[in-house]
């Protein structure tokens, strides 16, 4: 399954595990947040709506700091942007643990976000345009395999955490190992150099005087790409962020789970989730990226109704877990291949980056919608309405977007 990695040269080896590292201490510090959402509903007094929030405004950020750095990539070099953007959000998941209010916390995870949002735009195009075309799909999508670890051990931690301490100090500790991410920055300053495509590109164009517009991917040439794309991570992540958010929630005041006990169910989805990314690398590679987009979207949907409105056990649920951790994390695989050839060296970062961002942003309103919804109806029906939805979106864009294996990136 893994022949294919022995194949990389040292170069492309360097920068998978740079852009793996980062992208699974990313996540472990982003979803720490979703285990503390009880603690903060219990101690500090806030609504579901206010925890929605806060979850919704770290995303909304993320989003505008995706599309900050992709456009800067594409004019500074992606290396540079992804070191910045490490830096940034470890600084400020840290500075998360000294918050003593709703509002303290809502500046620090917005802050947080520009950086979160940095690390994809970023990290995405510069495996995208480093790695060979016949496993460009195996091994983006096997970095985005690294959100699993990272939420893996955002579970991990949050159990052990609830367990040895008192929930006001557990919830500090989770926010300090924020920190950590920050010293992946100087390995990826000591072996990870920016892509030839994107240096031959910096070198024409300082040979012509050409400048890109900072709305280039609104032009005519790219409009339908740019629309395609937005519409379709928004449909992969607005569905995602609609359960995954709230699945802590769900599962202890729906399932009533202890905190530790929801924390056990959440890892068995995340090895689902990893299971589903890897696979979904090899997919891509093997059936097409659009394929693989069409086949996972309606695997979505299907185990997310059934997750949500089952009327089944705890024990079935946590057996559904996997299945359900495979498909809605799995599908985010092909999102980095896909858009990295979807779109020219000149405008990539930004167009990439715009895309995923605009899914994000727009994606983040379901998270605050569905802890509206669920003071005036059940969070379940809440969660379902706007996960089922979303995958609807997703196939539609899906279905209208041309395939792209293979394909070059040299314009």
């Amino acid at each position: 399954m893994f022949a294919w990695y022995r194949e990389l040269t040292r170069r492309e080896k360097r920068t998978f595990w740079a852009c793996f590292g980062g992208w699974g201490l990313d996540a472990m510090d982003v979803q720490i947040y979703s285990f503390l959402i009880p603690t903060l509903v219990a101690s500090w007094g806030i609504s579901k709506g206010q925890a929605g929030l806060l979850g919704t405004v770290a995303l909304i950020a993320s989003a505008i700091g995706g599309w900050t750095t992709g456009l800067l990539a594409d004019r500074f070099g992606r290396v540079r942007m992804l070191q910045i953007s490490i830096v940034w959000y470890a600084t400020f998941t840290f500075a998360s643990g000294f918050t003593t209010s709703f509002n303290q916390l809502l500046v620090v995870r917005s802050l947080q976000g520009l950086g979160f949002g940095g690390e994809w735009a970023a990290g995405s195009v510069l495996m995208g345009e480093i790695i060979r075309p016949v496993h460009r799909g195996k091994a983006v999508g096997c970095v985005q395999s690294a959100y699993a670890v990272g939420w893996g051990c955002a579970a991990i931690l949050s159990s052990i955490a609830f367990a040895l301490l008192p929930a006001a100090w557990a919830s500090r500790a989770l926010f300090w190992t924020g920190l950590l991410p920050a010293a992946l920055v100087m390995y990826v300053r000591r072996f990870v150099d920016e892509p030839d495509v994107f240096r031959a590109a910096q070198e024409v164009r300082a040979q012509t005087g050409e400048r890109v517009g900072l709305l280039a991917i609104f032009s005519r040439r790219h409009l339908r790409t740019t629309i395609l794309t937005s519409l379709l991570a928004l449909g992969v992540q607005g569905s995602s962020y609609a359960i995954i958010t709230w699945l802590p929630t769900f599962l202890k005041t729906t399932r009533h789970l202890s905190t530790a006990g929801a924390g056990s169910y959440v890892v068995v989805v995340t090895a689902g989730a990893f299971c589903g990314y890897i696979a979904s690398a090899h997919l891509t590679d093997t059936i097409g990226r659009r394929r693989n987009f069409l086949v996972y979207a309606v695997g979505c949907w299907l185990i997310d109704f059934a997750y949500v409105y089952a009327p089944v056990s705890n024990r079935v649920i946590l057996v559904m877990g996997f299945p359900f951790g495979f498909f809605t994390q799995g599908i985010y695989a092909s999102i980095g291949p896909y858009f990295t050839e979807l779109f020219p060296t000149s405008v990539r970062a930004s167009g990439q980056s715009f895309a995923y961002s605009f899914g994000r942003s727009v994606g983040a309103l379901f998270v605050l919608v569905i802890g509206l919804l669920s003071e005036v109806m059940p969070l379940d029906g809440a969660i379902g309405a706007l996960s089922l939805g979303g995958y609807c979106l997703t196939l539609v864009a899906a279905f209208f977007l041309p395939e792209t294996k293979g394909r070059a990136l040299a314009d």
